[in-house]
This record gives structure tokens, sequence and C-alpha cells, in this order.
């Protein structure tokens, strides 16, 4: 199976996710996750957030190779297929993997909670993107 790379759509995707935690972490839950992080002061470095945009591609890369092989095996498409992908790509990689860092570095749920929403709402985005300019 050839998988067709719509680059304009994995940009938009990718932008969109960088623009969802802007606003989700900058402006909505910005207080809620500096005070469930510790941290108190957070400003602006430029390579910090080049280095974010490019994982935000690497991201948006893959999870259209994922919906690609998703939508072929429940042949669907368009929303519906976005928002599988998105979903299932949360569930089994982020949901997990996050996890991980309340059982061992003993970070609170709220903050699990906090950051999971926020990636479980990227991927939906970001799945639906990529799956309808598929």
């Amino acid at each position: 199976m050839e998988v067709h790379v719509n680059y304009l759509a994995v940009f938009v995707a990718a932008l969109a996710n960088y623009l969802i935690a802007t606003v989700w972490y900058a402006v909505v839950f910005g207080s809620l996750w500096k005070r469930l992080t510790g941290i108190t002061e957070m400003k602006p470095v430029p390579m910090n957030m080049v280095l974010v945009f490019i994982g935000s591609l690497v991201m948006s890369f893959v999870l259209m190779h994922s919906i690609a092989f998703g939508n072929a095996y429940v042949n669907t498409s368009g929303v519906a297929g976005g928002l599988m992908g998105g979903f299932f790509s949360w569930l089994g990689f982020i949901a997990p993997v996050t996890m991980t860092n309340v059982i061992y570095e003993k970070r609170p749920w709220k903050l699990w909670i906090l950051d999971n929403a926020f990636w479980l709402l990227s991927l939906l985005v970001m799945g639906t993107i990529l799956s309808v300019w598929q």
C-alpha cells in the first residue's frame, strides 16, 4: 500500500497541535498547569518553540500514516477515520506512557488528566485534519 503524503495537511495539523497547546497551557489552564508542575515562571525560548513545533510535525506525519493504514483496515475515511485514528493513538500511546509519570515520578493525577485531555483533543483535531485531507 502506497501512502500519499499531503504535506500541507501534515503542516496544518502540526500547526493546530501547536496552537491548541498554546491556548491550553498559556491561556486557559496556564495557572493550574504551573501549580501542578511546580513551575513558577515560563519564558518563551525561541529554540524550545522550534523544537516543540518540529515534534508536532513528526507526530503529524506519523499520525497521517497511522490513519491511512487504519482507514484501509476498517474501511473508513473522513472525520470518522480521523477521530478513530486520533483516539486510538491517544489511548494506545499517550495515555499509558504519561501514566508512567504519575506512577514513578509521583506527579499528581490532576496533571495527568490536564495533559491527557490536551493530547486527546489535539490528536482528535489533528486526526480529523489529516483524514479529511488525505
